[in-house]
């Protein structure tokens, strides 16, 4: 990397991720430094015109944050403590958890206080949409009550409140995007995806049933892992309008699991030639949390006006290629 300190540097942490991949795609061919940071190998398109370092590295580590952020113009905070397949599940009692989730985020603003910057560095930080909790209106919107019901939504919602608080004292312009359901498509993002369709697509690939906790009229909202990287980079491109403030990124569209589940079933039965696996509904293992049993679907209209952001993609025509490219590259095997 050519050191040019007239150009902004940008950091991506967790950059190792589902979603900090897709990112690092999209700012990877801007005329800009690029730090990426993430305790897994990072990928860096072949071809990019941004100047790429990139930091291999556990961010729990003493002093780690501080280092990964030193002289940032912008921060893109994408890091999420994951147990197994779903990042959601965490128990009260999990410290590692809270460090991740929480601890970061406040070690971030820690270091970007202590740089004392002319002007406030730019901070995007990821939420989840099911920090509101139980609602009652058809769709979520920024103004709707929160009322968070996992500890995974209350590490995050602290996150946010921490975020919210230190842009108001100007230490940096921060703003959170509260993300819809994601999901990944294409070979590459199945290695990497570890939520709901690529668990399931998984499971059909094996000939196995496709289960519910419930009899399939949960609602959720789906966007895809490359619509969202481009509304964080449009967050990045519009940061002072957004900053101080959460916002709702998702494609509006309610789609019920017993729907989604079918699709997959069928996509999968299209791509390799064998009959739909059943989709069934079972008991709902000790595991589950409220929010399992929640419809959640947003408004994304206030983010869309806001930053000029749209989803271009739907889960439907993600899920049929994502099934034809696994069966072509290696049928039967995801």
């Amino acid at each position: 990397m050519t050191d040019s300190p007239a150009l902004p540097l940008v950091v991506v942490l967790g950059a190792s991720g589902l979603l900090g991949t897709a990112v690092t795609r999209e700012l990877a061919s801007r005329r800009l430094r690029l730090r990426l940071v993430g305790r897994r190998p990072v990928r860096v398109p072949e071809r990019h015109r941004a100047e790429v370092e990139i930091r291999r590295v556990d961010l729990t580590t003493p002093g780690a944050v501080a280092e990964a952020v030193e002289g940032a113009d912008a921060v893109l905070h994408l890091v999420a403590h994951v147990v197994g397949p779903a990042t959601w599940r965490v128990s009260s009692d999990d410290a590692l958890a809270e460090r991740v989730n929480l601890g970061l985020v406040h070690e971030v603003i820690d270091a970007l206080r202590a740089q004392r910057r002319t002007g406030p560095p730019v901070v995007i930080f990821t939420g989840s949409m099911s920090q509101t909790g139980k609602f009652t209106s058809e769709r979520i919107t920024e103004s709707t009550p929160d009322q968070p019901l996992t500890t995974y939504d209350r590490h995050k919602m602290d996150a946010e409140l921490a975020l919210k608080a230190a842009t108001a004292e100007g230490v940096v312009r921060g703003a959170t995007l509260r993300l819809a359901t994601l999901f990944g498509q294409g070979r590459a993002a199945s290695a990497l995806d570890k939520g709901l369709v690529a668990v399931m697509m998984r499971r059909a690939f094996a000939g196995r049933p496709l289960t519910m906790w419930h009899d399939g009229g949960i609602a959720r909202d789906l966007v895809c892992i490359d619509d969202t990287a481009r509304a964080v980079v449009a967050a990045l491109d519009h940061a002072d309008r957004l900053a101080g403030r959460h916002w709702l990124v998702g494609t509006g569209r309610a789609t019920t699991i017993g729907e989604l589940f079918a699709g997959i079933a069928r996509a999968v039965s299209e791509a390799t030639g064998r009959p739909p696996v059943p989709v069934t509904s079972v008991a709902p293992p000790d595991q589950a949390g409220p929010t399992d049993f929640l419809d959640f679907v947003i408004d994304p209209s206030a983010f869309q006006e806001a930053a000029g952001w749209s989803p271009r993609i739907r889960w439907e025509d993600a899920v049929t290629a994502t099934a034809a490219e696994l069966a072509a590259a290696a049928p039967g095997q995801p």
